[in-house]
């Protein structure tokens, strides 16, 4: 088997079982205006459509790179790691998960497992597969759609902070930001000073 097909399929699987899985959540208690989204929403939407441009046919200036086959099968493992860390966030989380910004019915901040590594560890695992999508591609468009997705990503959890901080408190959620890095293990802490 080629390892492309391998990644293709491991991204069809999570897309798939992620869908079924959205039917557990607990019901919506709040969420921003959909409006409100459209910040992050659009270069998520243009990282995805440019990141699954297929690679094949791209030589010259549009690809960049090939990582061969040894290389194409640790991307398989890099995409197959991300995918078993975001799901599980995304099994830790339960039914407080949502694919949209909100506050579900018994929302708290959730700061163990690995919500106690990363404050969004479904984004991190999501974009360590990602990255390792990108580097088997080796084109253009592959590492533009998923620079395009970290930005996406990076403004989701922004967003999604705020809101939280707005619904769960800055003692609950401050705090637990103050601790915890955004999406890189052992990253920069969030260390800004409370608003008097």
């Amino acid at each position: 088997m080629r390892p492309g097909i391998v990644i293709i399929a491991l991204w069809v699987g999570w897309l798939l079982s992620w869908v079924l899985a959205a039917l557990w959540s607990n019901r919506t208690d709040k969420r921003p205006p959909l409006g409100a989204e459209i910040g992050y929403r659009i270069p998520m939407m243009l990282g995805s459509l440019a990141m699954f441009v297929p690679a094949h046919g791209y030589e010259g200036r549009l690809r960049w790179w090939h990582v061969g086959w040894d290389g194409a099968w640790l991307c398989v493992a890099g995409v197959a790691l991300g995918i078993l860390v975001a799901w599980w966030a995304r099994l830790y989380l339960g039914p407080l998960w949502s694919g949209r910004i909100t506050r579900k019915i018994d929302h708290r901040v959730v700061a163990s497992g690995p919500y106690a590594i990363v404050r969004h560890p479904i984004y991190s695992g999501l974009l360590l597969s990602l990255l390792a999508t990108a580097v088997a591609k080796g084109t253009v468009p592959g590492v533009a759609g998923f620079l395009l997705l970290c930005l996406g990503f990076y403004m989701k959890a922004r967003q999604e902070e705020r809101w939280l901080i707005q619904e769960l408190g800055e003692g609950a959620y401050g705090e637990y930001r103050k601790r915890v890095p955004m999406l890189i293990p052992f990253g920069p802490k969030d260390s800004r000073r409370r608003r008097r």
